[in-house]
């Protein structure tokens, strides 16, 4: 059926021109290794995002925690996507741009990473974020599609996925992700 093979299609395309363009596998490699040098410290992780960067964030720092692919020590990682009486609050008490940044504000510590993922690259909550990450001494990653955005620009690590489709994004956002878990994996074990 063509739907199918023309999503099969364009997943694979995406993926091999990420790999193939710019500097991505040394971004990639610089994420993974600002994830593990946060860890190694004592530092901890925390991922957000909306709608399916949402579940993305959660399924990542799911890995952190539980794991990816070897038996180790658990690492600390907080999706701050979970916590619906935060959101919700945080969100009526403050406006929706802030839901994640009060977050960030409340558990991130000098050290830390957040890292901030968006298919759009222009989520104000997740811009919002950064912005309290920065004042706050913790790195940010940002994982963006389309151009990258005002996020992709706010980020100390930008990863880009250079597409307007928005499944097509969250399919290499996902592969990124895994590789970031993998590489983590393999230096904290």
């Amino acid at each position: 059926m063509k739907v199918i093979d023309d999503a099969f299609q364009e997943s694979t395309r995406l993926h091999e021109r990420v790999l193939r363009e710019g500097q991505r596998r040394e971004i990639i490699l610089s994420a993974a290794r600002a994830v593990e040098d946060a860890l190694r410290r004592g530092n901890k992780v925390l991922v957000f995002g909306n709608g399916g960067s949402a579940a993305d964030s959660q399924h990542f720092a799911a890995e952190l925690v539980g794991r990816f692919s070897r038996e180790r020590r658990a690492f600390p990682a907080i999706a701050l996507t979970t916590d619906t009486s935060a959101l919700t609050a945080i969100g009526n008490d403050y406006g929706f741009d802030r839901v994640f940044a009060r977050q960030v504000e409340a558990l991130g510590r000098k050290g830390d990473v957040a890292l901030g993922i968006s298919t759009s690259g222009d989520s104000r909550n997740i811009l919002s974020a950064f912005d309290t990450a920065r004042a706050g001494g913790v790195l940010t990653i940002a994982l963006t599609g389309r151009e990258g955005g005002a996020i992709g620009r706010a980020a100390d690590i930008h990863i880009n996925v250079p597409s307007p489709a928005t499944p097509r994004v969250q399919e290499v956002h996902r592969t990124i992700l895994h590789v970031i878990c993998e590489l983590v994996e393999a230096g904290l074990v």
